[in-house]
């Protein structure tokens, strides 16, 4: 890596990840310093399916991010040029966000540094507005599924594995359908689960700060990551449940149901990822339960160590 480059603030990308680049075409007045945002689009596991051409028009524009399904186009990229070449990127389908920026082979007159600002705050309205406009659909997408499924039911392939009940949730054909709902109960997305345990969300649907709910609040809120925690979690103390759907949504949900309910003791049971470094599950939970002034629950295992 370069001075220049890591002036720029890029990642440095494995070799095969740079040889990957040759893949795409760079077109407009970005030139050759682009070629360290598209090395940061694959360092960062977004690397386009095919030859792209990379417009630096401000705009948002979408591609087919490698290994994801024929037809689809999760990924999404906003660049500029101009004497700081910049650019946002990142994926509908995992809601990450990448930022890059270029260096500049001079000094920015005081002009040219505005004219800078103004175009990131540019980038950054327009990747906002479509992120609405993809949310918005996914909205109605999720309300016309959600209407056209059956309540489930307890003989579903999943949940007899699990042991869990159905409660509050449907399914479409093979498929069981777990709402996602923000603290208002406006349906954003759905989470599908089959037979085999395989889940996926609706690409593009919002996932921070919603939840699905499982019964009605009394004495606590016990908020879990997925469905059979919350869902056995819920029959074994009959307590209202709410389920995240991962680690990193716990301390958002738990802000959001703490807003809703600011009387209520709320308890995070964490899932105890003893073997993943960094226990991801018992560090999120802890930090949610820290939020809101709430508490842990930890599921603990014969001869596994536990703590963060």
């Amino acid at each position: 890596m370069t001075e220049q480059e890591k002036a720029a603030g890029v990642v440095p990308t494995p070799e095969a990840a740079i040889q990957k680049t040759d893949r795409v075409i760079i077109v407009g007045n970005l030139g050759r310093v682009n070629q360290t945002m598209l090395q940061a689009m694959c360092g960062a596991g977004l690397e386009p399916h095919k030859p792209l051409d990379l417009q630096d028009d401000g705009k948002v524009h979408r591609y087919r991010v490698e290994g994801d399904k024929p037809g689809s186009s999760n990924g999404w990229y906003v660049a500029h040029s101009g004497p700081v070449p910049a650019g946002v990127f990142g994926s509908w389908k995992t809601g990450e966000q990448h930022t890059w920026r270029g260096a500049s082979s001079r000094a920015l007159t005081v002009a040219e540094q505005a004219d800078a600002r103004k175009r990131m705050q540019a980038m950054q309205r327009a990747r906002e507005a479509e992120l609405w406009a993809v949310q918005a659909s996914v909205r109605d997408k999720a309300a016309l599924l959600w209407g056209r499924a059956k309540p489930a039911t307890n003989d579903h392939p999943y949940l007899q594995k699990k042991q869990v009940p159905a409660i509050g949730i449907r399914c479409l054909r093979d498929k069981l359908l777990i709402p996602l709902r923000d603290s208002s109960g406006v349906l954003h997305s759905l989470q599908f689960i089959g037979p085999d345990g395989t889940k996926r969300f609706l690409s593009g649907g919002r996932i921070g700060g919603c939840y699905c709910a499982i019964g009605r609040p009394r004495n606590a809120l016990l908020l879990c990551e997925g469905y059979a925690t919350a869902a056995t979690v819920f029959a074994a103390t009959g307590e209202a449940t709410a389920v995240a759907f991962n680690a990193g949504n716990l301390p958002t949900v738990a802000r959001a149901l703490r807003a809703k309910f600011p009387r209520l003791r709320i308890v995070v049971c964490a899932d105890n990822d003893a073997a993943t470094p960094g226990n991801p599950g018992l560090t999120k939970a802890t930090e949610a339960a820290r939020a809101v002034g709430g508490f842990v629950a930890v599921p603990r295992f014969e001869g596994v160590r536990h703590g963060v």
